[in-house]
């Protein structure tokens, strides 16, 4: 997971699912959006959905791709396990902000 949000097309791809959050959005759109020519989307797509950070659904035609919030919940609960609980390297207010 972290290998497949390491690369910056794939994090600006689940940052705007996210902001799509719940229905997703259609290729199309994402490319659109983002710049990012079909052929390399379709690339960063495969390998975000192999990892399993975000689902596809086919409506007809159309696949839509929307952000696998659980499994990011979960990549982000392990992260803050580790950095904020086990060795304290940062204190959780420091993660945790208030509106």
């Amino acid at each position: 997971m972290f290998s497949a949000m390491g690369a910056e097309p794939r994090l600006r791809i689940v940052r705007l699912l996210l902001s799509a959050h719940p229905h997703g959005l259609v290729v199309g759109d994402i490319a659109g959006e983002l710049g990012i020519v079909n052929s390399t989307l379709s690339h960063h797509l495969d390998k975000l959905k192999n990892e399993g950070l975000v689902n596809v659904r086919r409506e007809g035609t159309f696949l839509w791709y929307s952000a696998n919030t659980k499994a990011l919940g979960e990549l982000l609960g392990f992260l803050y396990a580790e950095c904020c609980t086990r060795n304290k390297a940062i204190e959780p207010q420091q993660i945790v902000c208030c509106g």
